[in-house]
């Protein structure tokens, strides 16, 4: 029996370029460029790679003239690429001048994203908050009012700090710098609204690196307003600590209902693509019952039962398979994302497992004669032998989808 998730917290919808957030559809997978903006060529390619391996928003990075100047430019080379994916501006220090400069980058860009802890320093600080929210009401872009511990308000934190040692008993100061970055973005919120920002135009953030802190922010965040949140780990980390960190957190506030847009900020290996967090993250939305991507594959993990190695090379092929296929899949056959599939290593669970999956394969394990079922829709349909068999088995998979997935109509 599936445990149901909590019901989505009610909040109103953003429109980001075509990209609907919040209001009750679909949660928004995002990520993030490394190039040098400047390059515009690279940052183009990048961000097309990412789109193209499913974000539906990409933020650039916009922190030099030469950064404003080259978003037209990016743009166009993603026309080119008939890649219409939303760009995010990304703004410290200086956006406030950069968007005043470079006009055709504050219109071109799909939403702002600025760090209300670093948007200007004492008596500055407001005007030029007011500039940027001007400019996003002049070109009718909504922003992100993204608060960071990192670099939270000084002036906020000394504040809620002298405050906090002025009680009899104080807090720890770990829940003054929580309730820091909560007041620092709704009070920036608030302060948008005031210039004429309106409420579903605003997005906001509070991110943290410690997973029990990012679930307590933003638990109480979501309980004390209403507007669309972003969820990530701020520096989630390199590898294997980097996917469990942020699931780990994110996985608790999705199914609480919490959360419109995600991010896993993975800090790449050399060599590694920039599109695995990504994959991360549409993982982990399908691995929830949130959203279906791409067909998903169940696999035996091997135990003293499969001495063989096959089952690992089968499991393999057909991830690579279904990835391959995928893009074609997703234009010809409607609903093909939610095929399960099932690589399974041995008698003990393989026929049960394949039969639970829309078609599954159960390989012999040690012992076993050398034949592998193939379960189609929960009954055995053939047997497989040979050298042949992973050839085979993908063939099936071909098969099934083209008998079992309407066909979409082309556009008109």
């Amino acid at each position: 029996m599936k445990t149901k998730l909590a019901g989505r917290r009610k909040t109103p919808t953003v429109r980001v370029g075509p990209v609907l957030i919040g209001g009750g559809h679909p949660i928004v997978v995002q990520s993030m460029t490394n190039t040098d903006t400047a390059d515009a060529k690279s940052t183009a390619v990048q961000v097309s790679e990412l789109a193209r391996a499913g974000s539906e928003l990409v933020r650039i990075t916009v922190n030099t003239l030469e950064a404003a100047q080259a978003v037209p430019a990016i743009v166009r080379r993603l026309e080119m690429m008939s890649c219409d994916v939303p760009l995010i501006g990304d703004f410290h220090y200086n956006g406030h001048q950069l968007l005043q400069q470079v006009p055709e980058c504050a219109q071109l860009l799909a939403k702002y994203r600025i760090n209300p802890g670093n948007v200007g320093f004492g008596r500055k600080r407001d005007d030029q908050f007011a500039t940027i929210i001007g400019l996003a009401l002049e070109y009718s872009k909504p922003v992100r009012i993204g608060v960071n511990w990192g670099s939270l308000d000084a002036s906020l934190l000394a504040r809620l700090m002298d405050k906090n040692a002025a009680r009899v008993q104080p807090e720890d100061a770990n829940v003054i710098m929580r309730q820091a970055l909560i007041q620092s973005a709704i009070e920036s919120a608030q302060q948008a609204e005031a210039l004429g920002l309106p409420h579903e135009q605003i997005i906001l953030s509070c991110k943290v690196s410690d997973v029990q802190d990012l679930i307590g922010v933003y638990r109480s965040l979501a309980g004390r307003c209403d507007y669309a949140l972003h969820l990530g780990l701020t520096e989630a980390g390199m590898g294997s600590k980097g996917i469990v960190s942020s699931s780990a957190a994110l996985a608790v506030l999705l199914q609480e209902g919490i959360g419109d847009t995600i991010r896993i900020s993975l800090t790449p290996e050399p060599g590694q693509a920039r599109t695995d967090e990504v994959i991360v993250a549409q993982e982990l939305l399908q691995s929830m019952g949130l959203r279906a991507f791409s067909p998903m594959v169940t696999a035996c993990p091997g135990c003293g039962r499969t001495t063989s190695t096959f089952f690992q090379s089968l499991t393999q092929d057909v991830q690579a398979f279904v990835r391959r296929r995928m893009p074609e899949w997703k234009i010809r056959y409607e609903g093909v994302e939610n095929l399960s599939l099932a690589v399974m290593g041995c008698v003990v669970n393989g026929p049960g497992e394949s039969r639970q999956a829309d078609i599954g394969i159960s390989l012999p394990g040690t012992g076993e004669a050398p034949a592998a079922p193939v379960f189609v829709d929960g009954r055995k349909h053939v047997t497989l032998r040979g050298e042949t068999l992973s050839e085979d088995f993908l063939q099936l998979i071909e098969a099934y989808v083209q008998d079992h997935y309407s066909r979409r109509l082309p556009d008109r």
